[in-house]
């Protein structure tokens, strides 16, 4: 019998094969440089960024959608100089009835809205207070008139007095005169003393002396006498024309028509009290009427009385002319009337509303845009001009000059061909550039 000899498998044993994991080797990795890896990183962010940069729009630019602006084409035309005109129909003349004095109706004798003649009477008020201060008043001239006639009177009576002082005196003159001249022949024959004859002359010059001085005070008495007469009878014109007021006054409680036409805004009510100056009604010129239209404060220095206007009515023209200007600016207007020249439209109505045309000057050959909304964000100093591919829009510094309702003149800055945007530039004053967005255009 044969014996096999087993190898053993101990590890330790000398007769051991040996294991994969004893012939095994570390392999080191090769890695890159630390500042390798800092310079590709750098140049990666700087790409990024120039990328970033490139696509991103500048602050001075902005990306608005081209569907959402309204561009208008420069071309040379004829620029018509006009101004729209929305005006408002008024009477012609319109007169106020107010209150001359207060009081109480008593009486209404026309309806609002009646044709009332010159001096119709319309109401009736009374007023005791009024009534009884007229009647004192009166009272009190009539007492100042009767001392004025009893100083004429008196003045009158030292005028005949003074008159008959003076002819009394020349008449004594003349006598002293006549005996002086017979005694003065009668003493150089011897037949009168002279005593006699000297008293005769002595009475004689005393009264020419008398009447020369009688003559003098009636002269000043005389000049002082007409100016103290001529202030008496200022002073009683004075006083009939102060009763002659309060007299109106009175009489004003009767309500008349100062002129004829339609009557409006005439509402009061028997027994109401109206207070002194209080608004009462109007009268309006019947069949006249004129036209109030508010003007932008762009035109005051433009428009002038005389200036022609146009009205299209009923399909007929109407020629009218600026009448009055009223400079004072509200809410950025100020108003014009508008008289007709020659006839009005029939049947046009108190505060109705009519579209006229003013104009400004006669039309011209001009460069000529498309009015817009853009004019009041730019005060036509500058506008957005497109490129023509139309996919931008430049801001360009341009010279406008005078506008209408549908075109704006060109001055300088832009040529016929060119493409403006007329929209608002609400929001785009700061840019410089717009790319426009014509995805969503149709």
């Amino acid at each position: 019998m044969s014996v096999v000899t087993l190898k053993s498998n101990d590890p330790a044993s000398p007769d051991a094969p040996h294991s994969g994991g004893g012939m095994d080797r570390v392999v080191e990795k090769k890695r890159l440089p630390a500042r390798l890896k800092l310079g590709i990183a750098a140049g990666v962010g700087l790409a990024g960024l120039g990328g970033f940069w490139m696509l991103a729009p500048s602050g001075d630019s902005q990306t608005v959608a081209a569907s959402r602006l309204a561009i208008g084409e420069v071309r040379q035309g004829v620029f018509e100089d006009f101004l729209p005109l929305r005006a408002r129909v008024t009477p012609l003349v319109t007169v106020y009835l107010d209150a001359v004095e207060g009081g109480r109706v008593e009486k209404v004798l026309v309806e609002d809205g009646a044709t009332v003649a010159k001096g119709q009477l319309l109401a009736e008020l009374s007023n005791a207070d009024l009534q009884l201060s007229v009647l004192a008043r009166q009272t009190e001239v009539a007492e100042q008139l009767n001392n004025m006639r009893s100083q004429e009177l008196a003045l009158s009576r030292t005028r005949l007095d003074n008159q008959r002082a003076i002819i009394e005196s020349d008449a004594a003159a003349a006598k002293a005169r006549r005996q002086y001249e017979r005694e003065a022949a009668l003493t150089e024959k011897g037949w009168v003393a002279k005593k006699t004859f000297a008293d005769t002359a002595e009475d004689y010059r005393f009264q020419q002396r008398r009447a020369a001085v009688l003559r003098t005070a009636q002269a000043t008495d005389e000049r002082l006498q007409s100016q103290q007469l001529a202030q008496l009878r200022k002073s009683a014109e004075s006083l009939q024309a102060s009763f002659g007021i309060a007299t109106a006054n009175l009489e004003s409680l009767n309500l008349r028509a100062p002129v004829a036409g339609q009557l409006t805004a005439f509402s009061i009510q028997i027994g109401q009290s109206m207070q002194q100056g209080e608004r009462l009604g109007q009268i309006d010129s019947p069949g006249r009427n004129k036209l109030a239209a508010g003007v932008d404060e762009y035109y005051l220095g433009r428009v002038q009385p005389g200036q022609a206007a146009t009205l299209e009515h009923g399909g007929k023209p109407y020629r009218l002319k600026v009448a009055k200007i009223y400079p004072q600016v509200r809410d950025g207007q100020f108003e014009v009337d508008l008289i007709f020249v020659g006839p009005e439209p029939a049947g046009i109505q108190r505060g109705q509303t009519l579209q006229a045309k003013l104009t400004l000057s006669d039309p011209a050959p001009a460069r000529i845009l498309p009015n817009g909304a853009f004019y009041n964000d730019s005060g036509g100093a500058w506008v957005f001009v497109v490129a023509p591919n139309g996919k931008s829009a430049e801001k360009r510094t341009v010279r406008l000059g005078r506008r209408n309702a549908d075109f704006i003149e060109v001055l300088d800055g832009l040529e016929p061909g060119e493409r403006v945007i007329t929209s608002p530039y609400t929001g785009l004053t700061d840019k410089a550039r717009l790319d426009l967005d014509l995805s969503d255009k149709d």
